[in-house]
């Protein structure tokens, strides 16, 4: 198995291959500026080199081999196949498929699982629906279904345990999910204003998925892109006059890693009585404790709480003594165990990974501040975001006892034009998503927003944004690498 951390991932006959070394990793390498555009237009000569890509994106390999058995088992000419881990995710799928494709889908029992066929003009609404929701059958699942392993054993209930622990509540307000998106999309569906006909609220640039789930699922959302200024104190005072079904905001944000006053936040919602739900995933739960403020909050734990990027997870972890506790509690509880349930196989694995968490993110920490000071000086670098240079006093205010900055951070070269120059020279594996033991560089607007460059633009988040989500390696090695890549700017 290839050490990424000594062995990285960064040229071009790399394309495609898992990061990390794993038949279940959550990331592909995509190691040039070129090959990033190549798998964003669709270009056959980067997909078909394509062996892996996150699970939301990208049809796992072994998924693919449970859809085609699906496929010869209940297809018909003209529809396409595409497998639910339950009844109830598969259901709702259906209603909101049909209703956006404008097609009728048939819906049948999978041995255990549940199949929708989708008429192949409606393939692409099908594919955004589980992008968007998380709600997947996972490359284990599918990996003990193809071998005729069929397991119906839960450890949830070890894992809540075991992340109360890590939190410092009781494990009875944990609730995990399939993947962190999916612990979104339930939050979403448990709010109770959303019955009402409310809009959400997100304060911040936020996850491009995060924004996309409220104005699918919900009623629609008011998006502020920066808390500063009037027009927060114009969200302040709409949220106080309890216009919103909910507050959404990242602590920090993701890509520029800014953090809200929360605490001023989470007043107005309390004055309003309106939820806030905080996402923590950018730095992990080690980093920063919002429970103190916030109604849920949600953390992917793909990231850097399972920290090998090997497993897909999520969860959702109510306050206790949240005026809402006992609404989203019951809502998030029926979620988790009826439309996106952490299969066992993962969920065995996540408590493997858990085992170093959070002592690991001390290496984590201390490169990302190393860096993020490092290019923060570098004559080439226009601007660097991370959050002890982005709004340090708010992320002070949030900041774990014994947590640090996080080791998640982007950086913007004077000159936009030498990007691509200056990513393809980075000597570190490259590729989607953050939180793994080797440092992962990525051009995330390209990745997160080709579709609209533009507005991302205008929003603050230039198209030749470099994310870099700093791993373990040797701290003085690892700036030496980005010195000698930014020789080309």
């Amino acid at each position: 198995m290839r050490d990424l951390t000594a062995n990285p991932a960064w040229q071009d006959e790399d394309l495609g291959i898992p990061l990390p070394d794993s038949p279940h990793a959550c990331s592909v390498c995509l190691p040039t500026w070129k090959a990033v555009l190549g798998y964003e237009e669709g270009r056959d000569k980067v997909v078909r080199r394509m062996r892996m890509g996150y699970p939301r994106f990208f049809r796992h390999p072994l998924v693919k081999r449970l859809t085609a058995m699906a496929t010869e088992e209940i297809a018909r000419d003209g529809e396409e196949v595409m497998v639910f881990p339950n009844k109830l995710s598969a259901q709702r799928a259906q209603r909101w498929i049909e209703r956006r494709g404008e097609v009728a889908i048939r819906s049948a029992g999978f041995h255990g699982m549940q199949v929708l066929a989708v008429p192949i003009k409606a393939r692409q609404v099908a594919i955004d629906y589980q992008r968007f929701t998380g709600e997947l059958v996972s490359s284990r699942q599918a990996e003990d279904f193809i071998n005729g392993k069929h397991r119906n054993a839960n450890k949830t209930h070890l894992l809540q345990r075991r992340l109360g622990k890590i939190v410092g509540v009781d494990p009875k307000q944990v609730t995990v999910f399939n993947s962190g998106m999916a612990a979104i999309t339930a939050v979403l569906r448990s709010l109770p204003g959303l019955k009402e006909g409310r809009k959400t609220l997100q304060i911040e640039f936020p996850y491009v998925d995060a924004l996309k789930v409220q104005e699918l699922f919900g009623n629609g959302v008011v998006f502020l892109n920066q808390a500063e200024g009037e027009s927060f104190d114009e969200a302040l005072r709409r949220i106080r006059q309890g216009e919103f079904a909910a507050v959404f905001t990242e602590a920090p944000s993701n890509p520029l890693l800014r953090t809200i006053d929360l605490p001023r936040v989470a007043a107005a919602c309390a004055e309003g009585g309106v939820p806030l739900v905080v996402d923590d995933s950018s730095v992990g739960p080690s980093n920063v404790n919002v429970l103190r403020w916030a109604d849920v909050v949600t953390t992917s734990l793909t990231k850097w709480p399972s920290g090998t990027g090997d497993v897909m997870a999520g969860m959702a972890i109510v306050r206790p003594d949240s005026a809402f506790a006992g609404q989203l509690l019951g809502g998030l509880m029926d979620e988790s165990a009826n439309s996106s349930p952490l299969y066992v196989g993962d969920a065995e694995v996540l408590l493997s990974n858990l085992k170093g968490y959070p002592g690991r993110m001390e290496a984590h920490n201390a490169n990302g501040l190393a860096l993020a000071s490092f290019l923060s000086t570098h004559p080439a670098v226009a601007q660097v975001w991370h959050p002890s240079l982005m709004t340090r006093e708010n992320f002070d205010k949030i900041k774990a006892p014994q947590g640090g900055y996080g080791p998640l951070l982007s950086f913007v070269l004077k000159n936009a034009r030498k990007a691509p120059k200056v990513f393809d020279a980075l000597k570190v594996s490259k590729g989607p998503s953050f939180g793994t033991p080797f440092t992962l560089a990525c051009p995330y607007t390209l990745l997160a927003h080709y579709t609209e460059l533009e507005w991302a633009e205008a929003c603050g988040v230039p198209a030749h944004l470099i994310r870099v989500s700093c791993g373990v390696e040797d701290t003085e090695g690892l700036l030496a690498i980005f010195a000698k890549a930014l020789e080309q700017a």
